[in-house]
């Protein structure tokens, strides 16, 4: 009887020691979430920020990780379904205890884990540039806000070295970011006096394909006798039938400009370009940027396609959320060191004022107080080989503003999240 006593008591002992082992084991790294389509209408832009993370990962944790501890990337897919979003997001934050999450390319999606991540005091990087209105303690937003790209785009397509256009197109995909980034250009069209009636706006479904019938309506709006341009905010695997019926249209960038604000170099790839040449996107990188920083994150990123036997890995490019989400990694890093913990409560403070030499040439930084990035702002015509010649920067780093001036209702609103 004592023996058979002894022996469950070895066992109770054994299994509570490899238990703490294990918790010890799981102490020894520090698990972040990557919340991005891998599959469905937005993989085409996802797939290659799950890549940059976990690169990113790999790169810090060859430099000693943080805090000492390695890095464990735990990789979800949403599949581009938005209420899947907020399940993967309680599953990072509730099962897989993840410090923090980089992940989200539509606002649609971020809108959909936000209950998420404020309800569990979880913390989000969002990679992407979106249509503002928006700021959450538990969001650090390292895309554009619309006055990092929309508006600065517009005002060049307005002037005379952008071809001083009087009408414009909004093409959309029907979601929040479209609709809202186009409510602002709308009041700020307005604001510079062009006439309702010299604006026309059009709306997609994600996955649209057919866009013969929205082609033929630019060419007679454009036909109508002032200079017209277009500004799309078509998202995701669309803008490749967008821009082969452009291509068959004959629409080129010296009758009516495009300018894209989701469409870059990763985009691109799917599309015979030469149709295409001197149509125009806005971002705040571009890959053909030449600086020692680029330089390094170029090569970092072909050399990781090659090694991880990417598909098409002699052909992959950079671009603007894949940097983004590069510096927003970093910038995460860089505040956890600081707080000397992962603790949300600890971390979010740290990240504001945090700088990052990044791939764009600038040294960016994450506002003090609006959990924004200040971003340059280029301008680039697609070249024939689907890359980017810049027509127009910025004269520097440029602060966001997450409350547009020209949404009525924003006067006075405060510039710092609510609990900061």
């Amino acid at each position: 009887m004592s023996t058979r006593r002894n022996f469950i008591k070895a066992s109770v002992l054994a299994a509570a020691l490899s238990s703490i082992g294990m918790s010890a084991q799981a102490a020894d790294t520090i698990k972040v979430g990557i919340l991005h389509s891998l599959s469905g209408t937005m993989a085409i832009s996802e797939t290659a920020l799950k890549e940059t993370a976990l690169m990113t990962i790999e790169e810090i944790n060859k430099n000693g990780g943080v805090l000492g501890k390695k890095l464990e990337p735990v990789v979800v897919d949403p599949a581009s379904n938005w209420p899947l979003f907020a399940e993967k997001a309680r599953q990072l934050l509730t099962k897989d205890k993840v410090a923090v999450v980089f992940g989200c390319w539509t606002s649609v999606s971020r809108k959909s884990v936000l209950p998420v991540f404020k309800e569990l005091n979880g913390l989000l990087f969002y990679p992407v540039q979106y249509e503002g209105e928006e700021l959450e303690r538990n969001v650090f937003y390292t895309g554009a806000a619309p006055n990092q790209q929309a508006i600065p785009a517009v005002e060049y397509l307005m002037s005379k070295d952008g071809g001083e256009a009087k009408r414009f197109v909004l093409l959309g995909t029907d979601y929040v970011y479209p609709r809202t980034t186009n409510k602002i250009l709308r009041a700020f069209l307005k604001s510079k006096g062009v006439k309702d009636e010299d604006i026309m706006e059009e709306y997609t479904p994600f996955g649209h394909s057919d866009y013969q019938t929205i082609i033929a309506k630019i060419k007679k709006f454009s036909s109508e006798g002032k200079k017209t341009a277009v500004v799309s905010t078509i998202n995701g695997d669309s803008n490749v039938p967008f821009y082969k019926e452009l291509g068959n249209a004959g629409l080129k960038a010296t009758d009516v400009p495009v300018v894209a604000f989701s469409v870059g170099e990763e985009e691109l790839r799917g599309v015979d370009t030469k149709p295409l040449v001197g149509h125009l996107a806005a971002w705040n990188y571009f890959m053909s940027l030449k600086n020692p920083q680029n330089e390094k994150f170029v090569k970092m990123y072909k050399d990781w396609a090659k090694k991880n036997k990417l598909p098409n890995a002699d052909t992959v490019v950079t671009n603007d959320p894949m940097e983004a989400t590069y510096v927003g990694i970093h910038m995460w890093k860089q505040a956890v060191e600081k707080a000397k913990s992962t603790d949300v409560d600890k971390v979010i403070p740290a990240v504001g004022g945090q700088t990052f030499a990044a791939p764009s040439g600038y040294t960016l930084k994450m506002d003090d107080t609006n959990h924004h990035l200040w971003k340059p702002v280029f301008i680039g015509e697609i070249k024939a080989d689907g890359q980017f010649n810049v027509v127009w920067k910025s004269k520097g780093p440029i602060r966001a503003q997450p409350w547009s001036p020209f949404i009525a209702g924003n006067e006075g609103k405060k510039d710092a999240p609510e609990g900061k």
